[in-house]
């Protein structure tokens, strides 16, 4: 009897092509007091880190805790992370659908949601890195009047290829996605989000034609993002592998930052959506299967990076380099064990709770394990930056660096900045594919004729 049952059930609880319209669409209504509540506290944070900035420029890079050695800190260990964190968008979002994962629907939307805010708030910190922000303008190559032109062979100038090529097409990638699915709820939008739906929509009629060319130029936009996965995160790990300062120069850098990239990447994902499907009530959408698939891919990933710690400790060991050593020695057991061993626990040794199917399924417990892999990722790069550049080859040279509190005010203003906009996104905009989703569920049978 069960066996008859449990598909009844499943084929009641299948919603239908009017029912996804209507509760996507539920989502855009009049804000919650929670979702105010939890906008005034993001603007508080953003205007402290606002603030600190403002400090930073009236006085100078002095207020910063910048110790020689020590001259990245806080601002390029968050840039690294913020990119790292906009990976995991293009990662769901088109390589699960070049491989035609179905469980990715009403997630993706999300990860793309976060890639191009993430790059937005990455590419605040190589601006506040220089000091003088209005002379930033200098890293971009284009012939101008000063006859000057920029220099290759500078980490900052490949950070500004690397961000801006990766916003783009993650931008496009985006925006191209949304306009069936702006369409289908701009007839009931009224007042200005009905302008706003109206141009963004690009005047979408859901024609065949229309189809037809949307499914390839997604298409194509899927495959030309899938090598940015790659190629831009291998560009900024360069930034430190193309050095010879002990822990940074070794090969292993590009692919350990990728798979970086994408575990702090798909945890933000996890952060995200928890709050999101509960708030917007969208439990429907988003079920246990796709937290459970998440989890799974949060497993590998945190599999391979934990592989490449025992890797960088293995070689630094096996390599005889008494620099190397050293290096890895100190940070483990030197100044700064507490940042290195965060990173271990949170990044090496929590993730393999997540072979046990219980907490894979466990939605608060996918929660609070994503946040602890936020907090080991940042970390991981506090420690390769940091702590390498305060022990490198001269006893003499060595320093200890401190973050001073406007670094920590505008590392807090980062993550205000990026929830702002992820919050007036998710209130503007279906945050659940409405199209995508359709394709997945059955097609709705006719009734026989004479019947």
């Amino acid at each position: 009897m069960a066996t008859v049952v449990e598909p009844e059930r499943q084929k009641a609880a299948q919603p239908t092509y009017h029912e996804i319209t209507r509760d996507i669409a539920a989502t855009l209504g009049r804000p919650s007091r929670a979702y105010f509540m939890l906008l005034a506290f993001v603007l508080v944070v953003l205007a402290f880190g606002v603030f600190a900035l403002l400090w930073q420029i009236r006085w100078g890079l002095g207020v910063a805790g910048y110790t020689p050695p020590v001259l990245w800190g806080v601002y390029i260990t968050t840039f690294v992370f913020w990119v790292g964190i906009a990976h995991s968008g293009t990662l769901i979002s088109a390589i699960l659908y070049l491989f035609r994962s179905a469980w990715r629907t009403s997630v993706y939307r999300t990860a793309e949601a976060m890639t191009v805010f993430a790059v937005l708030t990455a590419g605040l910190f190589p601006l506040i890195h220089v000091g003088r922000i209005w002379y930033a303008y200098w890293l971009f190559p284009y012939p101008n009047q000063r006859q000057l032109w920029v220099n290759f062979k500078s980490p900052l100038l490949w950070d500004v290829f690397a961000v801006s090529t990766y916003l783009t097409v993650s931008t496009l990638f985006l925006i191209v996605g949304l306009v069936p699915d702006v369409a289908a709820v701009r007839e009931k939008a009224t007042g200005w989000r009905r302008k706003l739906y109206e141009v963004t929509s690009l005047g979408w009629r859901g024609t065949d034609q229309q189809w037809r060319h949307y499914t390839r130029a997604y298409l194509y936009l899927a495959a030309l993002a899938t090598p940015l996965v790659l190629s831009v995160h291998s560009v900024v790990s360069w930034d430190f592998a193309m050095a010879i300062v002990p822990g940074w120069h070794a090969t292993i850098f590009a692919p350990y930052f990728v798979a970086g990239a994408i575990y702090s990447g798909v945890a933000l994902v996890v952060t995200l959506l928890v709050p999101l499907r509960k708030v917007f009530k969208m439990e429907r959408y988003i079920t246990v299967e796709h937290f459970d698939n998440l989890a799974k891919l949060l497993l590998l990933t945190g599999m391979i990076v934990a592989y490449a710690y025992v890797v960088e400790y293995f070689m630094a060991w096996y390599s005889g380099n008494p620099f190397e050593r050293d290096s890895f020695f100190n940070r483990a057991f030197g100044d700064y064990w507490w940042a290195t061993w965060t990173m271990i626990t949170c990044n090496g040794f929590l993730p393999f709770l997540l072979f046990f199917r219980k907490i894979r399924r466990s939605i608060p417990a996918l929660f609070v394990l994503s946040l602890f892999v936020n907090l080991g990722m940042w970390f991981e790069r506090f420690v390769i930056i940091v702590v390498s550049l305060s022990h490198e080859y001269d006893p003499y040279a060595m320093g200890h660096y401190t973050p001073s509190w406007v670094e920590w005010g505008i590392l807090a203003g980062s993550f205000a900045w990026f929830f702002l906009w992820f919050l007036l996104f998710a209130k503007n905009f279906p945050m659940v594919s409405i199209t995508e989703v359709k394709e997945i569920i059955p097609m709705p049978r006719r009734g026989r004729r004479g019947s």
